[in-house]
């Protein structure tokens, strides 16, 4: 009788408590579903093409730029407005704006990975990615991160043509 009230340590741990793959699955297919039929907007994204694209063999840079085709991506905007700074030749207006991507839908389901460098088409302009971090994390593991951040500005006339 006092064997059945000693306490046994199991053989394999239980998993973590809601943060198994089966939880996270289920945030992916949530934020699938928010980003492409309630909150998202969906932008034309234009990544460098790097094997055509001929890159500075010491600064790593291209004056010239080859693209692949467009992707239609669904993303959360955030309008950042528009910026006025004056220079020596007068007025200059720039808008700008961040997008959050899905990372695991864009890297996983659509193979595509944001770069500085790369354009998108939000609207009728066209804007350059910056800057980008992946600023959230799933149930706070390093592992498993949850979205893209990427800061774009718009693109100049005369620098890109998505034609």
């Amino acid at each position: 009788m006092a064997d059945d009230n000693q306490w046994k340590q199991p053989e394999n741990p239980p998993p973590p408590l809601f943060t198994g793959q089966k939880e996270r699955e289920f945030v992916k297919q949530v934020n699938d579903e928010l980003l492409e039929r309630v909150i998202g907007q969906q932008i034309l994204y234009y990544p460098i093409n790097m094997e055509s694209t001929d890159f500075h063999p010491l600064y790593g840079e291209a004056p010239v730029k080859n693209f692949l085709p467009p992707v239609r991506v669904y993303v959360l905007v955030t309008w950042d407005g528009h910026q006025t700074k004056t220079e020596n030749y007068g007025i200059d207006k720039r808008s700008s704006l961040t997008l959050h991507f899905h990372n695991k839908r864009l890297v996983a389901d659509q193979d595509l990975y944001v770069r500085e460098g790369d354009y998108v088409k939000y609207g009728e302009f066209f804007y350059e990615i910056v800057s980008w971090s992946l600023p959230e994390l799933l149930f706070g593991q390093i592992e498993h991160k949850i979205q893209i951040s990427a800061k774009c500005i718009r693109a100049r006339e005369s620098a890109f043509n998505g034609e």
